[in-house]
């Protein structure tokens, strides 16, 4: 599915909107998991610096995914995770195209930026994603039932296991001496920005969060995942936060409401002139960004 038609997808969500109450930390528990055995890497591909990886979460599920190391040597090496977009895989952090689909999102600049900085970067792919495709019930069908009202349950519970694929994963960086737990960080475009923003406001462990462009969510029954009522749970986090000032699913408004919504003291907001697709030349507001954080480190 190409990401222009998910991301239509996703206009409908907007009208489903209504004024949502911040979640309770009662209602965090529902990001809890348990896991019975050390998480185990499973590589299915490895070039040296780049590999495709594969691992049980915390449901059985199998989540597959990409790291690549950086050419500079410097352990321990900070971590950047990458979420990508809606209707993407983990490789789009990579690749520029993928069978003749390019990665319009741009977020294989973003490795390639942070690997000049020495970064580690990871990605997986999301539920009902990629290898993750669950033919009993595709992301076609999960975002028809939401957008038609039928039943949110299916688009809720595939943002939210993602969220805790990626808590299994940061318990697996944690047991990685060439990794630095103190410096980790995450980024995200579009469906990729409101799984960052979540992350890293029901989990301490992540320390700056780079947001492009999320879905603005406010519906009662999406509370549970939406950006806007755990931002007061980033209180934290080195935040910089992406967006357009004609998005088709976030308005200037709704953005500043998000914005204003985080607690967090280091917050920067970047507005960019055009539609939820940026421009190519977005990228030159995150130059600064990488810079920045390898300084502070």
């Amino acid at each position: 599915m190409k990401l222009i038609k998910s991301t239509i997808i996703l206009a409908a969500i907007i009208s489903l909107f209504s004024q949502a109450k911040p979640v309770s930390t009662e209602h965090l528990q529902n990001y809890q998991y348990t896991i019975d055995q050390p998480i185990v890497l499973k590589s299915a591909s490895n070039d040296g610096r780049y590999s495709e990886f594969s691992f049980t979460s915390f449901d059985g599920q199998i989540v597959y995914g990409q790291i690549s190391y950086p050419q500079q040597s410097a352990k321990p090496y900070p971590v950047l995770i990458g979420f990508h977009a809606m209707g993407r895989s983990s490789e789009r952090w990579w690749q520029d195209d993928i069978g003749g689909r390019k990665t319009i999102t741009q977020v294989n600049k973003l490795t390639e930026m942070a690997d000049k900085l020495g970064y580690v970067v990871i990605a997986l792919d999301a539920r009902a994603h990629a290898k993750r495709k669950d033919p009993n019930m595709s992301l076609t069908k999960i975002m028809t039932a939401l957008t038609s009202g039928s039943d949110v349950t299916p688009y809720r519970d595939m943002i939210l296991n993602t969220v805790k694929d990626h808590r299994v994963l940061l318990d697996w960086i944690q047991t990685q001496p060439q990794l630095d737990n103190n410096k980790i960080q995450v980024a995200g475009y579009s469906m990729g920005a409101q799984l960052s923003l979540l992350l890293a406001a029901v989990d301490p462990r992540i320390n700056d969060i780079l947001a492009i462009v999320p879905p603005f969510i406010e519906e009662k029954e999406l509370a549970l995942i939406s950006p806007v009522t755990l931002a007061s749970l980033l209180a934290n986090n080195r935040l910089m936060l992406i967006t357009a000032d004609a998005d088709e699913y976030a308005s200037t408004k709704q953005n500043t409401q998000l914005f204003d919504a985080i607690t967090s003291t280091n917050k920067h907001r970047v507005v960019i002139a055009g539609g939820h697709i940026l421009p190519k030349n977005y990228l030159m507001h995150l130059k600064h960004w990488f810079v920045e954080h390898k300084q502070v480190q």
